[in-house]
């Protein structure tokens, strides 16, 4: 019924940058939070960023002062600017919102997650 799809990874040199953008389609009635979540190899799955749907945003220190998230409601969009990139920010980057559906038939909130985008940083 919902889906997200990530688009805009890729491979960049240290200090580069690249723009991360998800969006959300289906039966969709209102999105909450919306973030990204990232997962290098060997390692957990962590919150980069997150903005609620009152414009409140988060970030994880790691990525504070050069990454910049925001979100588009009316295209049910959400984008992550990266920017001064360095190699430990190489992983696969998940998008991912709290959704609510409601239909006739079904109404439910939870969370869905795109299937994730590569960004490595290198060279």
């Amino acid at each position: 019924q919902v889906q997200l799809v990530e688009s805009g990874g890729g491979l960049v040199q240290p200090g580069g940058s690249l723009r991360l953008s998800c969006a959300a389609s289906g039966t969709i009635h209102k999105i909450n939070a919306m973030g990204w979540y990232r997962q290098a190899p060997g390692k957990q799955r962590e919150v980069v960023a997150a903005i609620h749907n009152n414009g409140q945003t988060i970030y994880s220190d790691p990525v504070k002062g050069r990454f910049s998230i925001s979100r588009d409601d009316a295209k049910n969009t959400v984008d992550l600017q990266m920017n001064s990139l360095k190699p430990d920010d190489t992983a696969v980057y998940y998008c991912a919102a709290n959704i609510l559906v409601r239909t006739p038939n079904v109404e439910h909130e939870r969370d869905y997650w795109g299937q994730g985008t590569q960004v490595t940083v290198s060279g």
